[in-house]
């Protein structure tokens, strides 16, 4: 049975590999952007541990917390060239530090968001991004009823003004939240202004220049791929006997991803009755 399609990188430059900064600054070799994902949830989980005072984990503890296996996260953190300490595992604030380094979260962020639609407004809504240093300092939109509003504390303005207010407040990350049809607008006004990062949640994929770098984040594959695994294991008779095991999830994916689409979903149930809908937000013209 063939494995179903993963989202991830779109444009045409994308090539499954990053390279990242090792110790010392020096340019490391090429990581797999799933290492590169699996470095994020690590990051996550050490922040964790540092908030609970621990000073020291074993490879098999954090493994176990992350949801892979202690040898594959070894692999992992070896490609940053950090090895751990014999009999005593990883120190968790230079690891954490190290992390941070490598995952470029050491220097200024700063997010503009496109579409405010109900996963827009959801999206602008959440506390979580500048709490993980990814503030949102820009948000824009077509609707007049809602071009001007204030969410979280920041104005909604007009898409056509994305080039200059993105250059005013050095946005370095671009998220598209439009209807299909709007995203490749969007895009472009973006890429005009400098952006060189964006993350897609509109079906579609964007064309880019080489320099911009595209995440795509697609619910309905991601259902899909669910459905894939749902109807694989019905066939496999693996069906009975899952409730009640307590186990740690392998799939890591899952996990980075669960940790912030699960806040914003109950963000996004709370704010039903002020939720813009989705058809509000035009097309860019």
């Amino acid at each position: 049975m063939t494995s179903p399609p993963q989202a991830g990188p779109e444009g045409t430059h994308a090539l499954g590999e990053v390279s990242v900064t090792g110790t010392g600054g020096a340019r490391g070799r090429a990581v797999p952007e799933a290492t590169v994902a699996r470095l994020a949830v690590y990051l996550r989980l050490l922040g964790e541990l540092a908030e609970q005072g621990t000073e020291t984990v074993s490879s098999d503890e954090l493994a176990a917390v992350c949801g892979v296996n202690s040898a594959k996260l070894r692999k992992d953190l070896s490609y940053i060239g950090s090895h751990g300490i014999r009999g005593v595992g990883y120190e968790v604030g230079p690891l954490l530090r190290h992390l941070e380094s490598t995952l470029g979260l050491t220097h200024r962020q700063s997010v503009a968001l496109v579409g405010i639609g109900n996963l827009g407004h959801a999206l602008a809504g959440y506390g979580g991004f500048g709490g993980r240093g990814f503030p949102v300092t820009a948000l824009f939109d077509v609707d007049p009823d809602l071009v001007g509003i204030k969410i979280n504390g920041i104005v909604v303005d007009h898409v056509r003004d994305i080039p200059h207010i993105c250059r005013e407040r050095d946005v370095t990350i671009g998220m598209i939240a439009t209807p299909g049809p709007a995203a490749q607008g969007a895009c472009d006004l973006l890429v005009r202004a400098g952006v060189s990062c964006i993350l897609n949640f509109a079906p579609v994929v964007l064309q880019v220049p080489e320099q911009v770098e595209v995440r795509k984040v697609d619910l309905a594959v991601e259902l899909q791929i669910l459905a894939f695994h749902v109807a694989r294991r019905h066939l496999a008779g693996l069906d009975s006997d899952l409730s009640g095991r307590d186990a740690v999830n392998g799939h890591v994916g899952e996990r980075a991803r669960g940790g912030v689409m699960s806040e914003l979903a109950s963000e996004s149930m709370s704010q039903h009755e002020r939720i813009a809908p989705a058809e509000r937000s035009e097309a860019v013209q």
